[in-house]
């Protein structure tokens, strides 16, 4: 069991506050590493969530995935999050990236040098939780005498970056702690990605980022049917939005027609029969299934789950999809402990 990656859950801002602590503590007793809050433009921000579950939690880490520098400056970036990990006794982590530059126009603010606004954020955020006074000026965020007035916990507190392009991974891995992929990349992205960070790392003399968090929707249930639909109907939600950004962003579609055995006319096939009003089923055979969700039984989740270690994942951050979330984690859960993982 060794091959398998840690198992964390994603909570998004289509859930509230309530029942992320509900959630949380289930997480809590059932051996979760870490539940990461996913901030989505104009939903819930996840600092009222993310608080909650650090005081009603005790053992379960509690990460941001991702804090945006365009909407949240680097400096607030360092004290909110210093101030969650003083809440949390040392479990929060974090992870920065540029965002949707879409959502983030939509606010009227900027989104020019998104590679230099993430290498900003992350070098102004080091500098303070280190205690530091930060006088920097970069390209796309500045600092000047900047310092907490309070001790954030954990000086070396590892800073992850959200990557998805070539050279924004090749960035994470001359300045990261760590990388974020996100949902809708398959295992053998997962490999191009992280042979990018490391060669990166290794060209610019760092230790290799040891953590390698990827998000992926999960149905776990006894019934390999039942949950092979749900993830069905996850990857149903989520495809027409990332094809859409696919057309926008080479990155986003390089990620996607990584998937094994799909084709870029595959996904404009699938993507035509959702928006015409077809059902999931009609539009996503198994091989979607494969390349972007974990289902079916335990056993089959976590043969599945060593797939994205195989490929360099070092955990996966599951978005238990379906309309009971706490038992699917607990199903799953009992076959995966915390002795199993890496």
């Amino acid at each position: 069991m060794a091959d398998l990656p840690k198992l964390s859950v994603r909570f998004s801002g289509g859930l509230a506050a309530r029942r992320c602590v509900e959630l949380a503590k289930v997480a809590d007793a059932t051996g979760y590493d870490s539940i990461w809050f996913a901030e989505n433009p104009f939903s819930r921000g996840v600092l009222p969530a993310a608080s909650a579950c650090a005081a009603a939690t005790s053992r379960v880490r509690i990460a941001i995935g991702v804090f945006n520098p365009y909407n949240r400056h680097p400096t607030l970036i360092a004290m909110e999050i210093g101030a969650l990990d003083e809440l949390a006794q040392g479990r929060a982590r974090l992870g920065i990236g540029s965002g949707i530059a879409s959502a983030t126009e939509r606010m009227g603010l900027g989104t020019e040098r998104p590679l230099a606004a993430v290498r900003d954020a992350i070098t102004i955020v080091r500098g303070l939780i280190k205690g530091d006074e930060v006088s920097y000026a970069g390209r796309a965020f500045s600092a000047h005498a900047v310092k907490l007035e309070y001790r954030a916990p954990r000086p070396d507190m590892p800073l992850l970056m959200a990557a998805r392009g070539e050279q924004a991974l090749a960035l994470c891995g001359r300045i990261a702690d760590g990388l974020m992929i996100s949902n809708m990349c398959p295992p053998d992205f997962t490999r191009h990605a992280v042979g990018i960070v490391h060669n990166s790392a290794r060209e610019a003399g760092r230790a290799l980022p040891a953590e390698i968090v990827q998000y992926v929707p999960c149905a776990a249930r006894p019934d390999r049917h039942e949950a092979f639909g749900l993830a069905q109907e996850a990857i149903a939600e989520m495809l027409p939005g990332f094809w859409s950004l696919s057309q926008r962003v080479p990155s986003a579609k390089a990620a996607l027609l990584r998937a094994a055995n799909l084709a870029e006319a595959d996904f404009a096939a699938a993507v035509e029969t959702l928006r015409a009003g077809g059902q999931p089923a009609d539009a996503l055979d198994a091989r979607f299934v494969a390349a972007f969700a974990i289902a079916g039984t335990a056993d089959d989740c976590l043969a599945q789950a060593r797939r994205y270690r195989a490929a360099g994942a070092s955990e996966l951050a599951l978005t238990f999809v379906g309309p009971r979330p706490d038992e699917d984690m607990a199903y799953l859960a009992r076959d995966y402990t915390p002795a199993n993982q890496l």
